[in-house]
């Protein structure tokens, strides 16, 4: 345990040094940004829509029994600005994102592509670590803003359905004063964290792989493993420190 955590710190460290100083690939940037951001697109938006939706159904027993139908906005938007939201848009694209990237680069290590790229004297880091991390964090910051946007609308529909909630009051509980850019923020922070750790977990499972073809399998349990217990582990920190 202690030598993978060495293992990613290490990379991690040299690959933002990489970005720090703008040396990487442009054009596989831009790549990546298309497969894990834009083709997880359809994931995100049903994922968010029924997040929504399941955080009114938890709180309609307690709304219904005090009659506290203006503060369901609230209750919802807070529930998946600061927590559901940021999680679990982050748990989906580890599954799809995550998985795909640590299978890619397993196989360009088991294909020897990444000692090829050595031989040739181009920077593998520069050339395919630094370029995927600064995609995944991104795409999971982009995606966690329009995935809140649609769970919000998810929740309003649920609460219209369900319990007979206009959508003015929703949204009056919604923007009344008791959530603001704080709430928003907080959020983002979480999912460019998540983004560092799911990145540089596929990363490097993704370059350790050994063995051919099982190899490149045990990688990729073992980086979903590290991305989903490395994001749990983060919401808390992040939630203790700020709040």
């Amino acid at each position: 345990m202690s030598e993978v955590a060495g293992g990613m710190a290490v990379l991690l460290v040299r690959v933002l040094w990489r970005i720090a100083r703008a040396n990487f690939d442009w054009n596989e940037f831009k790549t990546n940004m298309y497969k894990m951001g834009v083709k997880s697109t359809p994931i995100v938006v049903v994922t968010a829509l029924f997040v929504g939706a399941i955080a009114v159904i938890q709180a309609a027993p307690m709304v219904q029994q005090y009659g506290a139908y203006g503060l369901l906005g609230w209750g919802a938007g807070f529930s998946v600005l600061r927590e559901l939201g940021p999680l679990l848009t982050a748990l989906m694209i580890s599954g799809r994102v995550g998985a795909n990237n640590t299978a890619e680069l397993g196989t360009m290590v088991v294909t020897e592509q990444i000692d090829a790229l050595r031989i040739l004297a181009i920077d593998p880091l520069g050339f395919l670590i630094a370029p995927r991390l600064l995609a995944i964090v991104l795409t999971l910051v982009i995606a966690n803003i329009y995935a809140d946007a649609l769970a919000l609308f998810g929740a309003a529909i649920a609460s219209k359905a369900m319990l007979g909630v206009e959508y003015g009051v929703f949204l009056n509980g919604l923007t009344s004063g008791l959530l603001n850019f704080g709430d928003v923020a907080h959020g983002l922070i979480k999912s460019a964290f998540f983004g560092l750790m799911m990145a540089i977990a596929s990363c490097y499972f993704g370059l350790a792989v050994k063995g051919g073809a099982p190899g490149v399998g045990r990688a990729v349990n073992a980086g979903v493993v590290a991305s989903a217990t490395g994001i749990f582990i983060l919401d808390y920190f992040v939630s203790f420190i700020i709040g």
